[in-house]
């Protein structure tokens, strides 16, 4: 913990560097004001034919939209009120995924009940792990992925400078001591003598970290990083939520991590349209490293094979009806997927996720419940 203290205290711009040989380099202007320092971040092309896509091509239309402002989605609308761009930062369209996965951990652990006490404390597990927790891991990767902003998306609120250095790093505290703080009230609430919860979201904000932030940087590697973004997505709600309302147990564990092989496959979908700026950066993402044809399949593959692989085990353990209905839902997706991603992954990725994933966070409920009878 010490250490991830000391890293967020060494941040400073002095650790941007530019590459000035036909490659975007990026300049840095702080403004006069001295109360608050803001970090503005341009990607500069440099030379045509290194770069494939025009920065005005990226920019914002004039009628963005402020749903998908407050989302932290493409087509944003370019705001100035500080409390919608600090809601941007921390991205609620990534949200669900992790408060679906409270919903699996507690219907999983078999012990949830609808009274009063059991749903304040599933309310407070989702806060923990969505707003907080999730917020925290998304405006930290922002941080850390200004530069690589400053080409694939320059209004974005940290590159454009709509927001502060000061105030982003103020931002990235208050939601990591307000996740960790949480899990801590989560733990005296279910009467753990060992604080199983406070050490999974601890782990989950180490994780969080080094995935994002040098030297170790995980999604530097697309297979490596990509999984460890699925198992915070799909694995650490799950578990949060089934250790507060039950035990957690080590099938259960071996079965979500296994799981967390379709999340490798969603966080692909979301490496597609940073391919230019990952590139640049020398991020080897599953699209760079592969190429974008290639990689659409790798991404198809490791949802569909996940959950079929799942569905097997559920008919070989005795439960054939909840084989059938996971196999029912994957049935959709693989549609969606011909239909959306493999047409065009970056024009789509929006629709795709919109349109497939309901269906494959339908199918790790009936996991979960197959797993608590």
């Amino acid at each position: 913990m010490a250490s991830l203290l000391n890293s967020f205290k060494s941040m400073t711009l002095s650790n941007i560097k530019y590459n000035p040989v036909r490659t975007p380099h990026l300049s840095c202007q702080i403004s006069p004001s001295p109360p608050r320092r803001r970090l503005l971040v341009r990607a500069i092309e440099t030379d045509s034919q290194a770069v494939e896509a025009k920065v005005p091509d990226k920019a914002p239309s004039a009628s963005g939209s402020g749903i998908n402002q407050i989302l932290g989605i493409k087509g944003a609308k370019q705001e100035k009120d500080i409390w919608k761009i600090r809601v941007q930062l921390t991205k609620p369209v990534t949200w669900p995924p992790l408060i679906w996965g409270v919903v699996c951990g507690a219907a999983a652990s078999g012990n949830f009940h609808w009274t009063p006490d059991d749903v304040a404390k599933s309310v407070a597990c989702m806060l923990m792990s969505g707003p907080f927790l999730t917020g925290f891991t998304q405006t930290l990767n922002d941080w850390y992925d200004r530069e690589i902003d400053a080409i694939n998306e320059p209004y974005r609120p940290i590159p454009s400078g709509a927001i502060s250095e000061n105030e982003v790093i103020t931002q990235i505290w208050v939601l990591l001591l307000g996740g960790l703080g949480l899990a801590g009230l989560l733990d005296v609430w279910a009467g753990h003598n060992f604080p199983v919860i406070f050490y999974l979201a601890l782990g989950g904000s180490f994780l969080s970290y080094i995935y994002s932030a040098p030297p170790l940087k995980l999604k530097q590697n697309g297979w490596v990083g990509n999984f460890a973004l699925g198992s915070s997505y799909i694995s650490l709600p799950w578990w949060a939520a089934q250790a507060l309302f039950g035990t957690l147990t080590p099938d259960t564990v071996v079965l979500t991590l296994f799981y967390s092989i379709a999340g490798l496959g969603i966080a692909i979908v979301n490496d597609f349209k940073s391919i230019e700026g990952d590139r640049a950066m020398g991020l080897q993402s599953i699209p760079v490293a592969f190429g974008p044809e290639a990689a659409k399949w790798i991404c198809i593959g490791a949802i569909d094979l996940t959950q079929l692989s799942v569905a097997g085990y559920l008919l070989g353990v005795g439960k054939p009806y909840y084989a059938l209905s996971l196999l029912g839902l994957t049935i959709p997706q693989i549609f969606f997927q011909f239909k959306y991603l493999l047409q065009d992954p970056i024009k789509y990725d929006v629709k795709y996720q919109a349109s497939a994933q309901p269906f494959l966070v339908l199918g790790l409920l009936v996991t979960a419940l197959a797993t608590s009878h």
